[in-house]
């Protein structure tokens, strides 16, 4: 426990630098090209090649993002350059979704996989049951399929409310942080039962109103560049200090 302690304190100091060297909101945007003009199912098809791609060269310390817009934007630049990334993020994605095309990347073997999902469900109405249940089967089948692989589910992250500047703001509004915190914690809870690590991302995102600080967001919703680069902080300490190579 003290270590726990000890580690989260470190993690917060090292934040706190990054945080306040400088308060300003800078805007992210994908570099997609053409990309942002395909439908879903386009999307999956290009993904599944790069998946095959990635499959044929076998790189060392592959590492896959699977999830949904907040996944897909991630600053290339940003993530840490000793590892080979591999993008499986589709933007709207939901935990259905993701669930069902998880087999584009069966043949890559990667040393970890981080998942982030399960918001646009949120949005969209979906109960929170069907939701962890879909994350159950995330969890299950990566767990089956990648057995050598380290399993990293992530929190879904706070909004910020009546701040939030989104064009879906009404929907935001309607899922309460407390609630999203309510849905974490049982997200943790069947990580540990399905043998998948879980990382707790909100504590480095939320405010003293448990909701998404400013600075590290475009429109309440998606993260800004300082964001990208606390949740890029994050995924390389958690790495250096919670995943050992199997």
């Amino acid at each position: 426990m003290l270590l726990i302690v000890w580690r989260q304190q470190e993690i917060t100091a090292f934040f706190g630098t990054i945080i306040n060297s400088d308060n300003q909101t800078a805007q992210v945007k994908p570099q997609l090209g053409q990309r942002h003009k395909l439908n879903y199912q386009q999307w999956v098809e290009i993904l599944a090649q790069e998946a095959k791609v990635t499959a044929q060269k076998r790189p060392q310390k592959l590492t896959i993002l699977a999830g949904d817009s907040i996944s897909l934007w991630f600053p290339v630049e940003l993530l840490s350059e000793d590892r080979y990334w591999l993008n499986q993020g589709i933007s709207g994605e939901s935990s259905e979704g993701l669930l069902k095309r998880l087999q584009v990347f069966d043949k890559t073997q990667p040393e970890i996989i981080f998942v982030m999902i399960g918001i646009n469900d949120m949005l969209r109405g979906v109960k929170h049951e069907i939701i962890l249940e879909n994350q159950r089967q995330i969890m299950g089948y990566l767990r089956k399929t990648h057995p050598k692989t380290q399993i990293v589910v992530q929190s879904i992250l706070p909004h910020s409310g009546e701040n939030a500047t989104w064009e879906g703001k009404a929907k935001l509004l309607a899922i309460p942080n407390s609630s999203i915190r309510q849905f974490n914690q049982k997200l943790q809870a069947i990580a540990k039962k399905e043998g998948v690590k879980y990382l707790d991302l909100n504590p480095l995102f939320a405010n003293q109103k448990g909701e998404l600080r400013p600075e590290f967001s475009t429109d309440g919703l998606h993260l800004s560049h300082q964001g990208y680069l606390v949740w890029s902080s994050a995924l390389q300490l958690y790495t250096q200090m919670e995943l050992q190579p199997k």
